[in-house]
């Protein structure tokens, strides 16, 4: 059977997957409400809502693999319908027409931890976002028998063509403009993020892989841990300009959060953010031979985009 890949999402990785996918012929279509600005050649798109059953299993006919790269506004009252709807049909038409699945999904369902972040950890409900997850998990768990479905969880992550990032245009793209980098966030305790481009290879490398590799969470593999300042460091030494950091203390969102929505669901992950935030990725690692890459090369190459891009 001919391998078709339907990309469910056009964003960042949705594009990069893409683009991996057409360098080697693949025939790949992408599903989204609305056609991409620029489509590239060799790419189909069809008109899809995910949170249309009907939708969703028009854009999946004739598909062998589904990569679900959604994302919705960040708000718990948006999640609260948005994913647990999505992820029920894209179940039910791959289901339906028998394709593969991955999902790029987070680690929010893990809730807090004190230890690093692993597949087999219990599911949490501490907080909105990690109980609307940890939910969204249940439905596509409880129809492995129906569906191969595999998900790969990310951390925060970062890179080129990158906007909604802690690393992004608050951070490097205001320092390649002279500006102070903003952030909301601790920047002296470490936090795990993923290079967006890893993010693609990886996903492509479930795509590819066997049957016994569906039906489980993997973690997304990272570069070593540092703190976000020791990033931004390295950033600003790439841009040539000193390393100027304004930091909105974490202790008070719960205040700013009462007049900014963004601050108030930054804060319901507050465990993300208030202790080491580490991701065993060791199962993805041993089993694909897939190795990340370092912040000495992905952190500059971020941030010299996003001062190219004024």
């Amino acid at each position: 059977m001919t391998k078709r890949t339907v990309i469910i999402g056009n964003g960042t990785i949705g594009s990069l997957v893409a683009d991996i996918l057409l360098a080697r012929g693949g025939d790949v279509r992408i599903a989204q409400r609305r056609r991409p600005a620029t489509l590239k050649p060799g790419l189909e798109h069809i008109p899809c809502d995910v949170l249309d059953a009907a939708a969703v299993r028009n854009a999946v006919d004739g598909a062998t693999h589904v990569l679900l790269a959604v994302a919705f506004p960040y708000d718990a009252r948006v999640w609260k319908t948005a994913w647990p709807t999505t992820i029920r049909n894209v179940v039910e038409a791959c289901a339906a027409v028998g394709a593969k699945v991955v999902f790029i999904d987070n680690l929010y369902q893990l809730g807090p931890q004190t230890e690093p972040r692993r597949e087999d950890m219990a599911l949490s409900t501490a907080g909105e976002k990690a109980a609307i997850l940890t939910g969204a998990t249940a439905i596509w768990m409880a129809a492995r028998d129906r569906v191969r479905f595999a998900a790969l969880r990310c951390p925060d992550f970062y890179g080129p063509g990158v906007v909604a990032s802690h690393l992004g245009p608050s951070t490097f793209g205001a320092l390649a403009q002279g500006r102070s980098a903003s952030m909301i966030v601790p920047p002296d305790i470490p936090h795990a993020f993923a290079y967006a481009p890893d993010i693609a290879r990886a996903a492509v490398t479930l795509l590819d892989a066997d049957d016994d590799a569906y039906g489980q969470v993997w973690n997304m593999p990272c570069a070593e841990i540092q703190t976000p300042r020791q990033l931004l460091q390295l950033g600003a030494v790439a841009l040539n300009v000193p390393l100027k950091l304004t930091v909105l203390p974490l202790w008070t969102l719960p205040v700013v959060g009462l007049f900014s929505r963004f601050i108030k669901e930054v804060w319901d992950v507050r465990y993300t953010w208030d202790r080491p935030y580490t991701v065993d990725a060791s199962k993805f690692m041993t089993r694909f031979g897939f190795v990340p890459t370092p912040f000495e090369t992905g952190i500059p190459a971020t941030a010299r985009s996003l001062a190219a891009a004024g």
